[in-house]
């Protein structure tokens, strides 16, 4: 790449998304030598105060980074993967899927409590239905009278609510807490046998052009083929459910290792209800895919299992 006038990097405004991003833009210019300037764009999922499930969840926090790129605003854009549709639009490729954060959930709540020490009447609140239904589920199965509320918010808004005492906790992501420097605050890490995170939860997607390929070629630099393979199965479930990042799934892929070597693909996938009354639950295991359509076909496999199952009756509403 001959160029070398500054790169532009299209970011959501929050300050999660600009210390990922920013994360991003060093790695970017440490391989293209090229320096890199945030350009910060606002999502309508950024701007509206409805809850995810009503104004769909699906492609809000990134359709006008999209639509910037596709325009030539910016040269490439960072997204959390977990917010991306599983349709991968005309125009744009997935250059880059970096080395994953830590998928799971934490809870951060008042008192240093953790998630087993909440005291019945506890109050816990959360934007995700698919932590309502796990968290509901396991608080039936073993007795716990915890009540999941429906929140909005940046992650100091959500911290907010525990630490003002309106809420006894919160749950969040692991990754952005990470990300932010903040995981001193958390209380618990919830086990992914008790919440299955979010499909692509904890993995950045980086995003370009399909007509800049020098641009794709240098981005690919920073791929990582085995978060990639894990997120690709974990996707593929999710559009075979047809299912939307707001509706109740949970899915995460493990690579397996036998000593040094990394030789099989584990995928679990979760769909409930939000009360928590009914969970499908399944996994399956498999050779470690060797291309894109080896890490799909496991997902969609694992789905038909589970629509098999009734898992298409828990969702409600399909958000398409």
């Amino acid at each position: 790449m001959t160029d070398n006038s500054p790169l532009r990097l299209g970011t959501r405004r929050s300050k999660l998304a600009m210390a990922q991003s920013g994360h991003v833009a060093d790695a970017v210019s440490e391989v293209t030598g090229r320096a890199v300037e945030l350009v910060e764009i606002t999502t309508y999922g950024d701007v509206s105060r409805e809850h995810l499930a009503q104004i769909g969840g699906t492609g809000v926090f990134v359709a006008a980074l999209r639509d910037a790129l596709l325009r030539g605003e910016v040269d490439f854009a960072v997204h959390s993967l977990k917010d991306l549709p599983t349709t991968q639009p005309e125009g744009l490729v997935l250059a880059a899927v970096p080395v994953r954060e830590d998928p799971r959930d934490v809870l951060v709540a008042r008192d240093g409590l953790t998630f087993a020490q909440l005291p019945s009447g506890s109050r816990i609140g959360t934007g995700s239905p698919r932590r309502m239904a796990q968290l509901n589920a396991y608080a039936r199965s073993h007795g716990l009278g915890i009540e999941t509320v429906p929140i909005r918010g940046n992650v100091d808004t959500r911290i907010g609510f525990v630490r003002n005492g309106e809420l006894d906790a919160v749950v969040l992501a692991a990754a952005g807490l990470n990300r932010l420097g903040r995981s001193g605050e958390v209380t618990d890490f919830l086990s992914v046998d008790t919440v299955l995170p979010a499909p692509g939860q904890g993995a950045l997607a980086i995003e370009c052009a399909a007509g800049s390929a020098d641009l794709a070629a240098a981005l690919a630099e920073l791929d990582d083929p085995y978060t990639r393979a894990a997120v690709t199965a974990e996707r593929a479930l999710l559009a075979a459910l047809e299912a939307g990042c707001s509706a109740p799934v949970g899915a995460l892929a493990d690579l397996l290792a036998d000593g040094q070597a990394v030789n099989e693909l584990r995928l679990r996938g979760v769909v409930g209800t939000t009360d928590g009354s009914s969970l499908v639950q399944l996994s399956t295991t498999g050779p470690v895919p060797t291309s894109h359509d080896d890490a799909a076909a496991i997902g969609r496999e694992l789905a038909a299992e589970m629509l098999a199952k009734g898992a298409a009756g828990l969702m409600g509403e399909r958000a398409l």
